[in-house]
């Protein structure tokens, strides 16, 4: 595990009782709704291993819940994070799942609207860090802790060229790529991290790319 600070280690500013299981949870939460790049209307959370079994005690639904109503892990609403989803007459279904996974304190949210849906699946791995390991059956790794872009594209020869040689153009640098792609020939994503904040000029230039099918953006 990598620490930027001595903030990392001694955990990040929060509302609940645990870096990992209420900060970590709302990080996730919100991590999740800038993916989807706007507020859903319905939610469904599947808490596995230690989340599962301690998550109401330790506030993680309620801390997830409110990382999806888009609220820093400081900020008191999370308390009443319920509260004010009812309000806006969001749909919040919550399981404990029983599969076994690779880290105990593990995720599966899965958000929607009348315009579509996403799934994800995302662990905390302490301190309030995060990692985000599966979005919509692509496997990654996206932490959060710099900006980063991420394009579905074809699989294909020369389309992972052609996003780098724009990014390029526009004088971003590429701190870390992943691939990961369902098969030889379908689609694929890009999990590109960089060191500076993308504006919206260089996202609508990736959308027009033939290549590209989807482009979300992750602030630092």
């Amino acid at each position: 595990m990598k620490y930027k600070t001595v903030f990392d280690i001694i955990g990040p500013v929060m509302i609940g009782p645990s870096s990992s299981h209420t900060a970590g949870a709302a990080k996730i939460g919100k991590m999740a709704r800038e993916l989807f790049g706007r507020e859903p209307k319905w939610i469904t959370i599947s808490f596995y291993g230690s989340f599962a079994k301690t998550y109401k005690g330790h506030g993680t639904d309620v801390a997830m819940i409110g990382g999806l109503m888009n609220f820093e892990t400081d900020d008191e609403r999370i308390i009443n994070a319920f509260d004010h989803a009812k309000e806006k007459k969001m749909r919040i279904r919550i399981r404990e799942g029983d599969a076994v996974t690779d880290h105990p304190n593990t995720a599966r949210i899965i958000v929607g609207d009348d315009e579509g849906e996403m799934e994800l699946v995302g662990i905390s791995i302490g301190g309030g860090k995060i990692e985000i390991i599966e979005l919509n059956g692509f496997e990654l790794k996206l932490t959060g802790h710099h900006p980063a872009i991420l394009v579905v594209h074809d699989d294909r020869f020369g389309a992972i060229a052609v996003v780098s040689n724009l990014l390029a153009r526009h004088e971003i640098n590429i701190g870390h790529m992943d691939v990961s792609r369902k098969d030889i020939g379908q689609m694929a994503l890009m999990t590109i991290e960089v060191d500076q904040t993308v504006d919206e000029e260089v996202i609508a230039e990736l959308k027009l790319l033939p290549e590209v099918t989807q482009v979300s953006r992750i602030a630092d």
